[in-house]
């Protein structure tokens, strides 16, 4: 009998909330900084956003979104469109970007 050929470069799945869960966890207060459409800039850490993803899929699971359903969001390049970006991708949804 042999044993699997284990990976030697990861040992856990590479997805899209992997990610941010790696940057939260090693880089957590690393600041994102974006400027706003108002004018002013906008500042938090990996694990501000994570946090905040977070809520917006659970928010988006109660509202009855399934994994797979596909979301369109619309907003400009910043940290609500990083946000929108894990939180709908996070949790099996497909996020569709449409940038103005």
């Amino acid at each position: 009998m042999t044993t699997p050929l284990l990976g030697q470069m990861m040992d856990v799945p590479l997805t899209v909330s992997s990610l941010l869960a790696h940057a939260s966890r090693h880089f957590g207060t690393t600041e994102i900084v974006s400027k706003r459409i108002e004018g002013d800039v906008h500042r938090y850490t990996y694990r501000d956003c994570e946090k905040r993803a977070k809520q917006l899929a659970q928010a988006l699971i109660r509202l009855g979104v399934e994994s797979g359903e596909r979301i369109g969001t619309l907003t400009w390049n910043g940290y609500r469109h990083l946000e929108a970006y894990y939180g709908t991708t996070g949790f099996g949804a497909v996020c569709h970007t449409v940038n103005p």
